[in-house]
């Protein structure tokens, strides 16, 4: 079953057959319903059953192959993070939605590691982490649904409008336009105390009098920002 929500939507799966006729249901599940979602950008949970992370991705796969819907976050069963994914997502998206009626859009799903690079000849949406020693460059935005802690050339085109947005924003080099930053103490804290907790802290990087700013991912920051 599916179930709907205003950050995306809910599989619940069934626990007493086995995964391939699983991925069978699903398969014939979202088909039916591809033209519901009509490229649509969705946070997706999984509720029901306990997945490991190659049948997560044997699923997320399927829903990709059968359906036009553009999957942009996995939310886990921890409430704290996935309110906070929630909130980053739909901020995310909001800009995403703007920039696509200028320029052109492009999606990465999987992480970016050591020595590898993406270039996106318009704005990028990351659907996982950029480890250190990975890169992207684009010639518009790069939003990184996930952990930022390699290089990002944005705006390569000289567009100093450009902006950078990460769940965790610690990168190593951040390039929007001309103007260069170096982040040393941005990007996720933990908690005091005994159960240490990993908070997110979802934070947009733009540039202003020709510096570059970082900031929490927060409407008011989203109202300076300039799309051309």
């Amino acid at each position: 079953m599916i179930k709907g929500s205003k950050n995306g939507i809910t599989v619940y799966l069934d626990k007493d057959i086995s995964f391939e006729e699983l991925l069978d249901c699903i398969s014939e599940k979202f088909k039916s319903a591809s033209k519901f979602f009509n490229n649509a950008n969705m946070a997706i949970s999984f509720d029901g059953r306990e997945l490991s992370t190659e049948e997560e991705k044997k699923i997320l796969d399927v829903i990709s192959n059968v359906s036009e819907l553009n999957i942009v976050c996995v939310l886990d069963e921890n409430n704290s993070i996935k309110e906070v994914y929630e909130n980053a997502v739909k901020k995310a998206m909001e800009s995403v939605n703007v920039v696509e009626h200028k320029t052109q859009c492009m999606f990465y799903k999987g992480t970016l590691r050591s020595g590898q690079v993406f270039e996106a000849d318009g704005s990028v949406v990351i659907l996982g982490d950029v480890n250190p020693g990975g890169k992207v460059i684009a010639k518009g935005s790069v939003i990184v649904l996930g952990s930022l802690k390699g290089n990002i050339f944005a705006g390569v085109d000289g567009n100093e409008n450009a902006f950078v947005v990460a769940l965790e924003m610690n990168p190593m080099q951040i390039k929007i336009g001309d103007i260069i930053a170096r982040s040393s103490d941005t990007g996720a804290k933990i908690s005091k105390g005994k159960n240490k907790v990993k908070v997110i802290e979802p934070k947009i990087a733009y540039v202003y009098d020709q510096n570059i700013y970082i900031e929490d991912l927060e409407q008011n920051a989203l109202d300076d920002i300039c799309v051309d």
